[in-house]
């Protein structure tokens, strides 16, 4: 460990905002599926009690997804009651309710008077319907504390007076004065009286993305404050014949700008004064941007930190600067993917903007999800998982949901690599309501004669096909090993993955050896699993296996051996070379064990393979005094000094200081090594 701690103003987000289940209800241990806010107060003939429109429950990335503040990203008013709006009186009436909503605005709504600017309250998802959604002559304002805000696939447009730089008429499509937590997204925002988008008076933790900004004197000014406060991401932006503030951004804490496309068109009348401004003591990150005819690109004050990186300029002239010192890292706050700076143009211009496909009735998505119930009671369609695993078809284009009612389920299940789309959750109000359970072991005969299960074969669940989901479920393997001595395999399998793109989320994975086994469906194959918001009990390397795995946000318990003894190891990865491994990261391990009695792991070379490459990185995590001093150890021959295992940032009394026997990353490498990294372009 370093011997001063790092110190952040943010947490990082937790992904589970990305797959559906707010984090205040993922922190209090209770899954709730459905509407967690309640429905709003009367208008019963204007509220939709069906699902949210496509695209109305996807929640926001860069600075707005990030924890702080009491708000745990943001999502807007998923959850919430959906109406559809197409008078100002009902967009005004339900953007300032005290409920949740998702207001969708399906036709052209006109303000008056022309500039007005309709207040937005906490927890809303205004969202356009297609390309209809039109808002003309004004634009929104959200106020001091507002939180939880989108605004997305809107056209806002028009409220223009006849000056070009108009001192006159603050007129803006979207501004916010101390509000926080806000995602603007494929929007298209032009011809207005003042600037496009102000972001002012502390705001902070905006995302502005896939915005179309053009034909305004000003494209949005970020700051106009003398405290260092906001904190905002802009990225895939098509901003275009605008005169100055492309963004001006005036003492940001952290300012990350990638990805966007700055255009002066020739042979018009508008003339850019300036693009990119970093003013006052702001720091900027600006990356793989491009710049097309842009007079004085890149400016920066001489008391602000800018850094470039990757950006292209064609036709600019003037000013093109950098300096001032280091900015900041973005991956310390959040996960990001950059586009080639040389693609950013032709595909800012064909995904910008509002989208024919947002915003639309989602019965198109609901008839694609299927629904099965499972009951041991009968009261459901099935009275088995595995029942209703069989009733899917091979190869189903679309997402089922295999919802499981409380109780305890005596079986093992499996759903082949041909059945992928498939959700198994318990509908409890807790993980512990619903329990797969099952006792096999790898040394144990087959019924029919045919060999022993082998360890994989031990699984009571097994997930073999690609973007599957398990959910507020216990998934246990109850093999006895005490009664059991005389058998030769005690590896005993509670869940078994073998697929890409595999979501665990709200889980308790409960055995002894061998408890939770990731793979890949090949060595060759990709094989990407995301565990948050788990426990996951065992002793004997009972985190195994050759997949991409991240342990997000999660509670490792090490329990004791059959004898009554303290001794294990809690990962065996079987990496393969050019892939990751195993990451657990902003997690707890702890049981009641004896200290200095577990290892975090060993390299498993499957067969004494050569070409394995086992990688484990524990990070960001709290550790018991159960984990011994030299927390790696060797496995069937092989060093574990030769392969990838190291520590970073981890606390409590079983984090240790860097030697030889303890590898810590260095601050760039623990940079590559983070969720990410491990998850590529996959964003559960």
């Amino acid at each position: 460990m370093r011997s001063t701690p790092r110190t952040a103003r943010h947490r990082r987000p937790q992904r589970v905002l990305a797959i559906g289940v707010p984090l205040a209800l993922a922190a209090s241990g209770v899954l709730a599926y459905g509407s967690v806010f309640g429905l709003g107060p009367g208008d019963e003939e204007r509220a939709a009690a069906a699902e949210a429109p496509a695209g109305a429950t996807v929640a926001a990335d860069g600075f707005a997804s990030v924890n702080a503040l009491g708000q745990n990203g943001t999502y807007g008013g998923r959850g919430g009651r959906t109406v559809t709006v197409k008078t100002l009186a009902d967009l005004e009436k339900y953007a300032a309710a005290s409920e949740p909503y998702v207001i969708v605005v399906a036709g052209e709504i006109s303000m008056a008077p022309v500039g007005k600017e309709i207040k937005v309250a906490s927890d809303k998802t205004i969202i356009g319907s297609g390309t209809l959604g039109h808002i003309v002559g004004g634009g929104f304002f959200l106020g001091q504390g507002v939180h939880n805000v989108i605004i997305r696939n809107l056209t806002i447009r028009d409220s223009y007076q006849g000056v070009w730089n108009d001192k006159e008429h603050d007129f803006d499509a979207i501004q916010m004065d101390g509000a926080h937590h806000v995602w603007i997204d494929h929007n298209d925002l032009r011809r207005t009286a003042d600037g496009l988008i102000d972001v002012r008076k502390d705001s902070t933790y905006v995302t502005v993305s896939w915005n179309r900004l053009s034909n305004a004197n000003k494209a949005f000014g970020i700051g106009w404050t003398p405290n260092l406060v906001t904190d905002i991401t802009i990225h895939h932006n098509w901003i275009r014949e605008t005169e100055q503030r492309n963004p001006s951004t005036d003492n940001a804490a952290h300012a990350h700008l990638y990805n966007n496309f700055m255009e002066d068109a020739a042979g018009t009348s508008i003339k850019s004064s300036y693009s990119n401004y970093a003013r006052g003591r702001t720091r900027m990150l600006l990356e793989n941007s491009y710049f097309q005819g842009m007079n004085n690109p890149v400016i920066r004050d001489a008391t602000a930190a800018l850094v470039q990186r990757g950006n292209i300029f064609s036709g600019t002239s003037g000013r093109n600067e950098n300096g001032g010192g280091a900015a900041f890292d973005p991956k310390q706050y959040y996960g990001y993917t950059l586009d080639a700076a040389g693609n950013v143009p032709a595909l800012v211009k064909s995904k910008a903007g509002p989208r024919g496909s947002v915003g639309t009735a989602a019965a198109s998505t609901a008839a694609a999800t299927r629904t099965l119930t499972v009951a041991k009671d009968g009261s459901g369609q099935y009275k088995t998982v595995q029942a209703a695993v069989d009733a899917v078809p091979a190869d189903n284009p679309s997402r089922v949901v295999i919802s499981v009612k409380p109780g305890t389920y005596r079986e093992t299940v499996n759903v082949p690599a041909s059945k992928p789309h498939i959700t198994i959750q318990g509908s409890g109000a807790s993980r512990k309501d619903t329990v797969i359970v099952y006792g096999n072991a790898a040394g144990m005969r087959k019924p029919d004669g045919s060999g022993t299960y082998g360890t994989p074969g031990s699984a009571t669940v097994a997930i073999r096909s690609d973007d599957s989901q398990l959910r507020n479920l216990t998934v246990s393997n109850d093999f006895d090993e005490a009664a059991n001595q005389s058998l030769n395999g005690h590896q005993a399998v509670a869940l078994l993955t073998t697929a890409d793109k595999v979501v665990l989320h709200g889980l308790i994975v409960t055995g002894d050896q061998d408890t939770l086994e990731l793979e890949s469906a090949a060595k060759d194959k990709p094989g990407r699993v995301y565990v948050t918001n788990s426990y996951i009990v065992g002793n004997v390397d009972f985190i195994f296996g050759r997949a991409t795995a991240v342990i997000d946000r999660s509670v490792i318990t090490l329990k004791k051996r059959w004898n009554g003894t303290s001794a294990g190891y809690i990962t065996a990865p079987s990496t393969q070379a050019g892939r990751n491994g195993i990451l657990i990261n902003r997690s707890t391990i702890n049981g009641d064990v004896s200290a200095s009695s577990f290892y975090l792991g060993r390299n498993w070379h499957p067969g004494g393979d050569t070409a394995a490459d086992p990688q484990a990185t524990v990070r960001d995590s709290t550790l018991s005094a159960a984990i011994k001093r030299t927390p790696w150890t060797d496995m069937g021959g092989f060093s574990w000094k030769g392969d990838r295992f190291a520590e970073y940032m981890n606390t409590g009394p079983g984090a240790g200081p860097k030697s030889t026997d303890r590898p810590h990353l260095t601050e760039p490498q623990a940079a590559s090594q983070e969720v990410s990294d491990w998850l590529g372009n996959w964003t559960p």
